[in-house]
């Protein structure tokens, strides 16, 4: 796990590659290389920051170059000792052990037909002397980052957008669909970028440079492809063994040369993934995070932390509890310059200082259980969607009563919230509408009214758009499972656009390699084979998954309620913030630019102040948008400064 950067045929490519090399510096503070290379009338760079995993040694070190083959590589390759072992068999002959090196001469000897045999988390730019041409590949689920920048024949890539902001020497000029996106979503979609030159490499993707200018693309992998042959395995009666495909991933995973530890929420992914790993890793360090008791209490949060502590004694788990009273007046701007782009999520915290700690204690890698509701239906809003479907079988007037009487009750006191009555009042804000619309208004923070009231006029346009590319991608299939629709739409937006991004910005931020075994190509082909019927079986969500569990957690685990790996907002947003929410409001940058109207932002802080409307959410993500727009358009990144 590293940082990778580059510029090819690029004006002053060797200072640019320094600058956006070390613009990374946090993602590899073990080592640093480059390389650089004549190409036609001008020149390749490639840059990289080292975070020593696999083979700590310098035959392990980059960019590597040999016999012509020059890469620059961030991931991990779990099936590299399987390709290691194919490429000797063949006369490959190895100097060190690294993943590295086997992705170096699997590429030489099958080029980008190399790319669908990778098992792992990877980007990468790979430069041959021969031929001038640079490949830039990303893995199949956008895992790890890429960004790019092109201008004329020339290109700049890194594993940061910052890194892009601060080698162009100054303001990239911001995109504004991404802004009304990031409102909607509080995050942005992997097929957009937050500055309007840049872009990021897709998921399961190449794209080739050669020396005369032309540019190639190519697609090695496709969600969409995998869900079609998942439904006709399931047709066929083909039926995966999820038990032995989730602990062999969780077995892979572990592969490393430095100490490996695991999240421990005490929520099923997380509980299921770390009694896996203590099988394979006995004694093996989890952490965990609590909150203030009062925040806790006022959020109306559910208590993980006794769960964790159980899963711990049972298999022998070395706990680290960590409890969360962050100052977020200073987490605030931090969190958003390193997240690269406006997120709204507050789990980025978390992530951060539980990676924090860990790498204090001497700990590189991390074992996530981020994926798993994604692929096997564990969120609200998918159970919420069916029922949605029995719901509007209601009669007409007696929903209309029901939603009057909900909309009168309030979600919070002056000391404490009603968990229920938020769920309440957000499933009815999308129970009757289409299928695609409600899936959409499940999760996304506004109605198509509500984003129209928030914004300038002149962006109206803009809200279609970004509307009409949800419907394109969720229609974009050929399943006749509601459940695999809204799983296959959520591994294609939500989990690479949100929360592999926010984990990943948030782990290397602290330089901590996160891996996330959920996340796998295998696992997400068994997850499509499985029909959406054994993912919800009557009210219970994840119920395949919670079956495989059962072979090694206690049912206490399994069947608890649904944890949340996210922060006491409506106390942080009452107290610490308020006058930050204040000041952003009335003259932030946001509002001051006309983006944002002043008008419906305070309607929003009056409602949610009463405790009639939930917006702590929407309020927080108003004060991330803020931030990094005063960043963006305030002039170089603050790298350079």
């Amino acid at each position: 796990m590293c940082g990778i950067a580059g510029t090819y045929r690029w004006p002053d490519g060797k200072v640019v590659t320094d600058r956006l090399t070390d613009t990374l510096a946090h993602r590899g503070p073990d080592g640093a290389g480059r390389y650089g290379h004549p190409v036609g009338d001008g020149e390749v760079h490639l840059g990289h920051r080292r975070l020593s995993i696999i083979d700590l040694t310098e035959t392990g070190a980059q960019p590597m170059v040999s016999d012509g083959l020059a890469l620059t590589y961030n991931g991990e390759l779990y099936n590299a000792p399987e390709l290691r072992a194919e490429l000797e068999a063949a006369g490959v002959r190895f100097r060190g052990t690294s993943d590295t090196e086997v992705l170096l001469e699997a590429w030489r000897r099958w080029g980008t037909d190399c790319l669908p045999r990778l098992r792992g988390m990877f980007a990468f730019g790979i430069f041959d002397e021969c031929t001038g041409e640079l490949v830039l590949a990303r893995d199949q689920l956008g895992i790890k980052p890429l960004f790019l920048l092109r201008r004329g024949e020339g290109l700049v890539f890194a594993s940061e957008l910052k890194a892009l902001a601060a080698a162009t020497g100054g303001r990239l000029e911001v995109d504004h669909a991404a802004l009304v996106a990031s409102l909607l979503y509080y995050w942005v979609p992997d097929s957009r970028c937050a500055f309007r030159e840049a872009e990021k490499l897709p998921p399961g993707s190449w794209l080739r440079c050669r020396p005369d200018g032309r540019v190639e693309r190519g697609r090695f992998w496709d969600l969409k492809d995998v869900a079609a042959e998942g439904r006709e395995r399931a047709r066929a009666g083909e039926q995966p063994d999820l038990a032995a495909v989730v602990e062999e991933s969780t077995r892979k995973h572990l592969l490393s040369d430095v100490p490996v530890a695991t999240f421990l929420s005490g929520g099923l992914d997380s509980s299921y993934l770390t009694a896996l790993a203590a099988r394979h890793q006995p004694g093996i360090s989890a952490y965990t995070i609590g909150f203030r008791a009062e925040d806790a209490k006022f959020e109306a949060m559910p208590d993980d932390l006794r769960y964790a502590r159980q899963v711990a004694q049972r298999f022998g788990v070395d706990l680290h509890e960590i409890e969360i009273a962050p100052n977020v007046l200073d987490l605030l701007p931090e969190m958003t310059y390193h997240l690269d782009e406006p997120i709204g999520d507050p789990a980025a915290i978390n992530t951060f200082l539980i990676c924090t700690a860990a790498r204090e204690a001497g700990v590189k890698v991390m074992l996530s259980g981020m994926g798993a509701d994604e692929l096997f239906a564990g969120y609200r809003k998918h159970l919420a969607n069916l029922i949605a479907l029995r719901y509007q079988r209601v009669p007409r007037p007696l929903r209309r009563g029901v939603s009057a009487a909900v909309d009168r009750l309030p979600v919070a006191t002056s000391r404490r919230g009603y968990r229920s009555v938020r769920f309440a009042k957000r499933f009815l804000s999308f129970a009757d509408l289409p299928e695609e619309t409600a899936f959409r208004r499940s999760y996304t923070m506004y109605d198509q009214d509500e984003l129209l009231a928030l914004l300038d006029p002149d962006l109206a346009g803009t809200v279609d758009d970004v509307l009409t590319e949800h419907r394109d991608v969720y229609q974009d299939n050929e399943l006749d499972d509601f459940v695999n629709r809204m799983c296959l739409t959520d591994a294609r937006m939500f989990l690479p656009g949100l929360n592999l991004t926010y984990t990943d910005r948030s782990s290397m931020a602290a330089s901590t390699e996160v891996r996330t075994p959920y996340v796998d190509v295998e696992v997400v082909k068994a997850a499509f084979a499985i029909p959406g019927d054994r993912k919800i079986a009557g009210r219970q969500g994840k119920a395949v998954l919670k079956a495989a569990a059962t072979s090694i957690l206690p049912r206490e685990i399994v069947y608890r309620p649904k944890g949340l790996f996210s922060a006491p907002l409506r106390a942080w947003m009452s107290r610490d913030l308020a006058p930050l929410v204040r000041e952003v409001v009335n003259d932030g940058e946001l509002v001051r630019s006309g983006i944002l109207r002043r008008d419906a932002l305070k309607r929003m802080v009056a409602e949610d102040a009463a405790g009639q409307q939930d917006f702590s959410k929407h309020l927080w993500h108003v004060l991330t948008l803020e931030y990094w727009y005063r960043d963006a358009t305030s002039g170089p990144a603050r790298a350079l400064v």
